[in-house]
């Protein structure tokens, strides 16, 4: 046990660093921090207690996590989370161009998209935002679009330029998109870290410490080429795997990054 948890402590220092990079730049103090891990520690003991079927107190919650029962108290009423449209946005943005370049509507054939009339026809972006965005405004969508370079517009119609929506020019939406992707990143580690070998969640990685620095731009431009084919083909598959409304669901992700430093830490 003590081993394990001295390496708990050598990876939350791993996960930290870079976290703290963020909050140091943004201007987040330690005491703003620490109320946000406070009140992860309250809000967690007490979603762990509803999974295990079990009911969780003010005095329960306060034992397990040493708060004083009026700070646990004081941290279940408070609201530190900030609104889901973003979220929303970014999810749209890709249902969007997914729509696009798989919808024989809207693509000539899958991966090969049209160029769309705004409003003019039933091949038309009105239509696709229509189809793909929910309630997203046709402007706002295209606006998002062109501010991350995904489309252009020539002679009154759209084409669209690049086929993922990474939000470039709006540093609030990447902080948010740090929020849910490390988050889905530490859970799928946490589910692999209990469940049996059949239940466990796909997590890969390949590296090399190795790689010649003259090579490292063609792993790059390679690794991007591939990753972005993969992650069209996920898309399309989960897009034509879709439940109606009244049908049972469930949320799924598959995430891929690129990283690089000039030597393996330890």
């Amino acid at each position: 046990m003590e081993t394990t948890n001295k390496i708990l402590i050598t990876a939350i220092s791993q996960i930290l660093r870079p976290l703290v990079r963020i909050l140091l730049r943004n201007g987040i103090s330690c005491g703003s921090f620490e109320e946000m891990v406070r009140k992860a520690y309250v809000d967690e003991a007490f979603a762990q207690a509803q999974r295990n079927n079990s009911k969780a107190t003010i005095s329960s919650v306060s034992a397990e996590t040493g708060l004083s029962r009026k700070e646990v108290k004081r941290l279940t009423e408070a609201d530190l989370s900030d609104s889901e449209n973003t979220e929303q946005k970014y999810n749209r943005a890709i249902r969007v161009i997914s729509g696009w370049l798989n919808d024989p509507q809207f693509a000539y054939k899958e991966g090969n998209p049209r160029a769309l009339s705004l409003d003019s026809s039933d091949a038309s972006f009105a239509n696709l935002v229509k189809q793909y965005s929910g309630d997203i405004p046709t402007k706002a969508m295209l606006n998002l679009l062109e501010s991350s370079d995904c489309v252009e517009i020539k002679d009154g119609q759209v084409h669209l330029v690049r086929n993922a929506y990474v939000p470039g020019s709006d540093p609030e939406e990447i902080t948010r998109i740090l929020g849910k992707d490390t988050s889905q990143l530490i859970n799928t580690i946490d589910h692999n870290l209990t469940a049996d070998e059949a239940s466990k969640w796909f997590q890969r990685k390949v590296s090399n410490t190795r790689v010649a620095t003259d090579a490292v731009p063609d792993f790059k431009e390679f690794s991007r080429k591939r990753s972005q084919t993969l992650l069209e083909e996920l898309d399309a598959w989960l897009s034509q795997n879709e439940a109606d409304k009244d049908t049972d669901s469930r949320y799924v992700s598959m995430n891929i990054y690129y990283f690089e430093q000039d030597t393996e830490e330890d």
